[in-house]
This record gives structure tokens, C-alpha cells and sequence, in this order.
């Protein structure tokens, strides 16, 4: 130790997160609904088990996450609207054992019906879920992930950011009759 400096460790640092800024893109015309999303997004069909015609996810490549959006029609007997609430609240409670708090709340869309938005915290596997419907012909529904073991705290700029692209969708959000 020269000069006789008193040494003093350094602090844990963090990660550094450049974040762009927000930019949005129209989706595709093939679809039974439409919105804007994220420029920093790719669309992919999705590829899990009991896939419908028009469910996709918004996969951030950068961040190791993506949203998935599932759509159901509510024309089709099979598809009781009732049946659809409960079973998007009861998604979002599975979480609960492992949330330190799940904030719901009703958003008013410029489409002029509403979302329901629910902002996870703690350690689980989504952070963010959503879903509106016109109550008649359309439910829309739509989750937060990530496929990395980082925990949340860390990735808060990242979901932060992720959010204010969520809340742009569904502010741009239409059902096309």
C-alpha cells in the first residue's frame, strides 16, 4: 500500500443496461385483432403444446424474454367467456406462493374497453400479465417471461421497459370485426 492510502474495498457493482429508446411497429393483417409492438420485438408463431390458430409471442432476443399472446373466439361454443376470466385470474394466482405482491388493475383503452393488467413482484416467472375482451366475440390475453435464472430485482429495468411497450399494445389495440 503506497503513499499510505487507506484502502477501502469497492462496492458490488451491477450490470450496466442501455436500454433504447421505445419504437413501435403495426402487427401483420392476419390476424382477428391488430396493435402496435415493439421494433426490438421479433413475432413467432407459438410452438407449445394445444397451439391455436393466432396465438404468438413477442420475443425480445436482447433480453431473453417474451410476451405470449394467446386469442380466443368467443363465437365458438367451446369458448365461455366466464371460463376465460377465471382461468386468466386464476394464472396470475398460481403465483402467489412465490409473490411478494400481485397488483391488479383495470386500464381504460382507447378502443373503449378495458384491460386488466396484473404487475407481479417477487421471484416468479412472469412479472406482467394481461387480458381484455369485447365480452361478445373476443378474449385476448398476454404474459411476461423470461428464460434466464437472473433474478427479477436485477431485470427490473428490463420489465420496466418491457411494460411501457405492453401498456403502447394495448393502447393501439383494436379488434377488427
Amino acid at each position: 500500500m503506497a503513499c499510505e492510502e487507506v484502502y477501502l474495498p469497492k462496492p458490488k457493482g451491477f450490470n450496466r443496461i442501455d436500454l433504447p429508446e421505445h419504437a413501435y411497429q403495426a402487427l401483420p393483417d392476419t390476424f382477428p385483432y391488430k396493435f402496435k409492438y415493439s421494433k426490438y420485438a421479433q413475432l413467432e408463431a407459438d410452438s407449445g403444446e394445444n397451439v391455436e390458430r393466432y396465438w404468438v409471442n413477442l420475443v425480445y432476443p436482447d433480453y431473453d424474454a417474451l410476451v405470449q399472446l394467446t386469442y380466443k373466439n368467443l363465437v365458438d361454443p367451446n369458448n365461455k367467456p366466464e371460463v376465460l376470466l377465471n382461468e386468466a385470474f386464476e394464472l396470475t394466482q398460481r403465483h402467489i406462493i412465490k409473490a411478494y405482491s400481485i397488483d391488479e388493475s383495470l386500464i381504460q383503452i382507447p378502443n373503449g374497453q378495458v384491460a386488466s393488467v396484473s404487475e407481479l413482484e417477487g421471484e416468479v416467472p412472469t412479472q406482467f400479465q394481461f387480458f381484455t375482451s369485447d365480452s361478445t366475440n373476443n378474449f385476448f390475453r398476454g404474459a411476461l417471461y423470461f428464460n434466464t435464472a437472473t433474478q427479477n430485482d436485477s431485470l427490473s429495468p428490463i420489465i420496466e421497459f418491457i411494460k411501457v411497450d405492453i401498456i403502447e399494445m394495448l393502447n393501439s389495440f383494436e379488434w377488427k370485426y
